[in-house]
């Protein structure tokens, strides 16, 4: 690549990192050259090449081998594609391995993985100061954000709604303690100053949070120009339509990289046992005071956990979202082992001791049940 070729990578994120997972790429008959995802829909993708914008598919070897969705490129994903000649289009053959994902759990009955965004620095989770202000889906995305290797940072937007902006930054740093939370008003172009430090030049940030909380407002007012349309929210229950249709990664002005996401009704977690110890720490300092090591914080005897619900310095709502949590993320993981279980069984790779094995895992599975 020339100079000039790196340069418009490196707008997007190309870094030393990047390269050197793209020189461990075994050697191919096809000349391959690197790009990002900065779009998706469905099976097609827009991508940044050396050579500028090309949309791409997977090539026909990489659908099949593919083993679930999570496997498949996401914004902020990058990979090694194959121009076609004459066209502004390329064929993805390979995915370099991400450094952070924020994933949740897809809707449906069989368990699966999807990805929001990949490849992110830091997480700006958003959350409105209006009817739509809510600690225990904050919960929720510090648990998804901690999980996926970036870093969280809560976002309290339409400040202006409010009186008294602190008072809810209170109450998030009281169940995200050393995440920095942040009180901002696009309206009143308020509180911009506080996140130059993660606006900064080659990084990725992502956008994430419910329909409505102003997700792409927050991009607006950040790049200083309309690069997502916006629409207003139901006045009776606050909540938004969805602006927002795909996943998109824009360079801002001042070279910050961002990814903007649809909003979300609900986040379903996937796999987030990292992200739930991160997000519920305090709770698990306390365990560790109990007198018995197994201790169900019920009706033991010496339970750190009983006093401080007791005395106060421990919040009985957090408390309660902790224990949901943990049945919430117990119950997908049996999902998932049952789910692996018949798709083995089906294609199959079961031989008489697996099946040995397997009845003991549900026997496992019924005492964890009960």
């Amino acid at each position: 690549m020339t100079k000039q070729d790196m340069t418009m990578l490196q707008a997007y994120g190309w870094n030393e990192h990047w390269s050197l997972m793209a020189g461990q790429i075994p050697q191919q008959d096809k000349a391959l050259v690197p790009a990002r995802i900065t779009a998706q829909f469905s099976k097609q993708y827009r991508i940044i090449t050396q050579d500028g914008e090309q949309s791409a598919i997977v090539t026909g070897k990489y659908e099949y081998e593919a083993t679930s969705k999570s496997d498949f490129p996401a914004v902020g994903d990058w990979v090694m594609v194959e121009p076609l000649q004459g066209e502004s289009r390329a064929v993805i053959h390979q995915l370099l391995p991400r450094k952070s994902a924020v994933t949740r759990r897809e809707a449906g009955s069989i368990p699966d993985e999807q990805i929001i965004a990949a490849n992110m620095d830091t997480v700006f989770i958003i959350n409105a100061l209006n009817k739509d202000f809510n600690v225990r889906r904050i919960e929720r995305y510090l648990i998804a954000v901690w999980e996926s290797g970036a870093a969280p940072v809560v976002l309290l937007t339409k400040a202006d709604l409010c009186e008294s902006p602190e008072d809810y930054v209170a109450q998030v740093e009281a169940v995200a303690p050393g995440v920095p939370v942040h009180a901002v008003s696009s309206l009143m172009d308020q509180g911009k100053e506080q996140l130059g430090e993660y606006l900064v030049q080659g990084k990725t940030i992502a956008i994430t949070g419910t329909s409505g909380a102003g997700k792409s407002t927050l991009l607006n007012w950040l790049s200083g120009q309309e690069m997502q349309r916006v629409q207003g929210i139901r006045e009776e229950d606050a909540r938004g339509r969805h602006t927002t249709t795909h996943r998109e990664l824009f360079v801002l002005p001042g070279g910050a990289i961002m990814v903007d996401t649809p909003g979300m009704r609900e986040l379903q977690l996937w796999d987030s046992e990292e992200g739930f110890e991160a997000t519920f720490a305090d709770i698990a300092t306390l365990a560790q005071q109990c007198r018995f090591h197994d201790c169900r914080h019920e009706t033991e005897a010496g339970c750190a956990v009983r006093e401080a619900l007791q005395d106060g310095t421990l919040d009985a709502k957090r408390y309660a979202s902790y224990k949901k949590t943990e049945r919430e993320l117990a119950h997908i993981a049996r999902k998932e082992r049952v789910s692996t279980r018949r798709q083995n069984k089906s294609s199959g790779k079961t031989s008489r001791k697996s099946d040995r094995d397997r009845k003991g895992t549900y026997q496992q599975l019924l005492y964890d049940d009960e």
